[in-house]
């Protein structure tokens, strides 16, 4: 597989595991304490890390680190909205598609020549 492919499929389904570390408490452990949540949450990062530490070493073959950031961003920006809406229940916004469109310029300016 590619180097660019296989980080950016490592970085989406890391993204899904972070995702759930960093938010999926709020709905499902809300009633636990804090301390219980934190060590859910470090367990689910273990496989978040153990998808963006390879993601990132193989899109280093490819890409700057600046660009490895804002790809980075742009996926978790792609997971976190559909998590938000879905899993959430958040009702969107328009500062939804304003993030976007400012991620889109963020791209553009990271990888032109």
């Amino acid at each position: 597989m590619s180097p660019w492919l296989l980080c950016i499929i490592g970085l989406l389904l890391s993204n899904i595991f972070m995702t759930f570390a960093w938010y999926g408490h709020l709905k499902s452990l809300a009633e636990k304490p804090w301390y219980i949540a934190a060590l859910v949450s470090w367990g689910i990062a273990l496989f978040e890390y153990l998808l963006q530490v390879p993601a990132n070493r193989a899109g280093h073959q490819v890409f700057s680190v600046a660009q490895l950031k804002i790809m980075q961003e742009v996926i978790t920006l792609m997971v976190f909205v559909p998590f938000a809406m879905f899993y959430l229940q958040e009702k969107p916004t328009w500062n939804y598609l304003y993030a976007g469109i400012c991620m889109i310029g963020a791209v553009y300016f990271m990888f032109r020549k």
